[in-house]
């Protein structure tokens, strides 16, 4: 049998009923899109927040990328964020014509070093945008500081956070806008792509609203602003609405996993997660290190277990972004990390039968080293 580094089978057979529920509301409504279930899932997803706004989209990237216009970035505008992150972040940065600039992250716990944040911004920094990475959150006060000391804006990458908290205060709930991912294997995902924003600001919900679609205000036909088509899909809505209501439940699902893991795992030699101080995890992936990382993944994979590297190559280091001028050496834990990163199975239904097989695997893996 295979064990996958995340799997939804086990989680649809219990809630299948409730799911084609859901898919056949839509399909009863009349209203295919943009309907009730979009603006239901937009209500309850910013009251879960505390906020006054969400705006449902078609994807993560475009949350950003849409937010990151909303907020009045463009061409030749900088941006600040890490390296260490999937590439859609930086991707989404360079689709409106910004410039991303990197700052390493910490060791400790591969965040952001919000330290270094303060040297990197410049006459062009436009906005910082902190990666809630892995399930935890980037510290946000000295980001919040900076930003009103520079007049910048904050935009929170929130693809891999959904419920995680600083200090009591939810993730997304910092900064002048958020941008979720609900893509399948996220914290709150979809039965598909998806993604959302969150803010504050009644003025940054018009402005996304407009950008998701097509660039039109209330007047169909009738464009402002010259924009694509990103809206979020009813059928996906109207699940989310559903698994919103259990999101909860998934977290702690989550934490379970991490706590059987770090007693499973204890003195091995492999460098488990860290929780920063004042951080709630919410374990999107379970990201462990050990420099002989490589022989441990091909000695797992032996065995039928896949795991998975998040992330294998900084973004500052791939040769679609070679034009940024960035060489070796210049972001050091960020490439450190890279070589040594690996992230074992974590989803809320893995069942500790199959998660005790991965920890012996993964201690007799050591073990052999």
């Amino acid at each position: 049998m295979t064990i996958r580094v995340w799997d939804y089978v086990e989680e649809y057979g219990e809630e299948r009923k409730e799911i084609l529920d859901a898919v056949d509301r839509v399909f009863s409504s009349g209203r295919l899109v943009l309907g009730e279930s979009v603006l239901g899932f937009e209500r309850e997803f910013a009251a879960w927040h505390g906020v006054d706004h969400c705006v449902g989209v078609d994807n993560g990237t475009n949350a950003i990328v849409l937010a990151l216009r909303a907020l009045g970035v463009g061409p030749g505008d900088e941006v600040i964020t890490v390296s260490n992150t999937a590439a859609p972040t930086v991707v989404a940065i360079n689709a409106v014509g910004a410039v991303p600039v990197f700052v390493d992250v910490r060791d400790e716990d591969f965040l952001m070093d919000t330290g270094q944040v303060a040297a990197a911004i410049g006459p062009r920094t436009k906005v910082l945008l902190p990666v809630h990475l892995y399930g935890q959150c980037v510290d946000m006060g000295p980001l919040r500081r900076l930003a009103a000391e520079h007049g910048l804006a904050v935009l929170e990458d929130c693809a891999q956070a959904h419920g995680a908290r600083q200090h009591g205060t939810l993730a997304g709930t910092t900064g002048d806008a958020a941008a979720f991912s609900f893509y399948p294997t996220k914290v709150l995902g979809a039965y598909g792509d998806g993604g959302g924003v969150i803010t504050r600001s009644a003025e940054t919900d018009r402005r996304l609203r407009r950008l998701r679609f097509y660039g039109m205000d209330d007047v169909y036909y009738t464009v402002e602003t010259p924009a694509h088509n990103s809206r979020l899909d009813e059928v996906h809505a109207e699940i989310l609405r559903h698994k919103l209501a259990r999101l909860d439940a998934y977290i702690e699902g989550r934490r379970a996993v991490a706590r059987r893991y770090e007693e499973g795992l204890a003195g091995t030699g492999l460098r488990l997660p860290a929780t920063a101080p004042g951080n709630d995890h919410v374990y999107y992936v379970y990201v462990v290190r050990h420099p002989c990382r490589d022989e441990i993944l091909k000695a797992l994979a032996a065995r039928g277990i896949e795991l998975n590297i998040s992330y294998p190559w900084p973004v500052h280091t791939m040769t679609g972004f070679a034009y940024l001028g960035y060489g070796e050496g210049d972001l050091p834990v960020t490439e450190a990390i890279a070589g040594e990163i690996f992230s074992l199975p974590m989803y809320p239904s893995l069942s500790p039968r199959v998660q005790d097989e991965v920890i012996g695997a993964v201690r007799e893996a050591v073990d052999a080293l």
